[in-house]
């Protein structure tokens, strides 16, 4: 640690080299960023980061990372919310229902993302579809969805992303000021290699925070400009039963059932019956011979 301590403190009497108090104030943000960096980790809080930047660029005072917090509009935090709804629909044909979703999510200027159909012997037809509707028309595809069937179900749920939303932007923007700051720092100051890799690595580790910001962003802006809808059509569930039969038709199969398990059970008995009787008419032929000779 000592080492590094004494080459960072060579590095911030290179930068400060030939110039001002006010641009050595600024270049030591950009050292004492690196240095804090070397000894603690890089936590990835880009305000935090964003507060080494700012005592002054080229002598003119640049104003802290929280007076910088972007402005956005009170209606369009209220606007940012992921709404989702599940309906299930019972409907007399499979295939005109499915027709009719599509039809409705394009009217409405969505689409469908996800489909499926389940059908098969003894089996319950139904579709799943995904609908992608612009969240100002998500009650009018609630409502549209009544004329295609019996309404079964519908579960509505809403998400308030928007708090996320104005973090999200001012740690970007923060993290877009220390952006800058460190490429002036590559831009106006030399130094040796080695210092000029440690500022370009840091700027590289703000860069990627400044990327996911971005796509988290990007990521709330689609899901609170699109709401889902999850439908599942299917149609009316198979009477069970069969038709009446007659009751003498019903008498005369029992009947017969009934005979042909008589003549089942009469053959299954063979195994038994013979055996015995063979061993009855011996027993009865020698009795009678000792009878015969007694007699005589």
């Amino acid at each position: 640690m000592r080492p590094r301590s004494i080459t960072l403190l060579c590095v911030a009497s290179l930068l400060g080299c030939g110039t001002d108090q006010a641009p050595v104030a600024a270049d030591s943000s950009g050292i004492e960023y690196l240095q804090r960096n070397q000894q603690e980790g890089y936590s990835g809080r880009v305000a935090t980061l964003a507060q080494h930047a700012a005592p002054a660029v080229n002598g003119v005072v640049v104003t802290s990372a929280e007076e910088f917090r972007p402005l956005i509009p009170p209606d369009a935090i209220s606007n940012m919310v992921i709404r989702t709804a599940t309906a299930s629909v019972e409907v007399d044909s499979l295939e005109a229902a499915i027709v009719q979703v599509k039809d409705l999510a394009i009217r409405l200027g969505g689409y469908v993302a996800n489909s499926g159909i389940e059908a098969g012997r003894k089996r319950l037809r139904q579709a799943s579809m995904e609908v992608k509707i612009p969240a100002g028309r998500f009650d009018d595809v609630v409502a549209g969805l009544t004329p295609i069937g019996r309404l079964e179900t519908i579960n509505v749920s809403a998400q308030d992303v928007g708090e996320e939303y104005v973090d999200v932007t001012a740690r970007m923007e923060n993290a877009r000021r220390l952006e800058r700051r460190f490429i002036e720092l590559l831009a106006t100051r030399a130094g040796r290699l080695k210092d000029v890799l440690d500022v370009e690595q840091a700027l590289a580790r703000v860069r990627e925070e400044i990327e996911r910001y971005e796509g988290r962003m990007r990521y709330l802006r689609a899901h609170t400009a699109m709401s889902t809808l999850s439908i599942t059509v299917h149609e009316p569930l198979p009477v069970v039963g069969s038709a009446g039969r007659s009751i003498m038709g019903e008498a005369f199969r029992a009947a017969w059932r009934n005979f042909v398990v008589l003549v089942s059970l009469a053959v299954q008995s063979l195994g038994v019956v013979i055996p015995l009787g063979a061993v009855a008419v011996v027993v009865w032929v020698g009795r009678r011979r000792v009878m015969k000779q007694r007699a005589a």
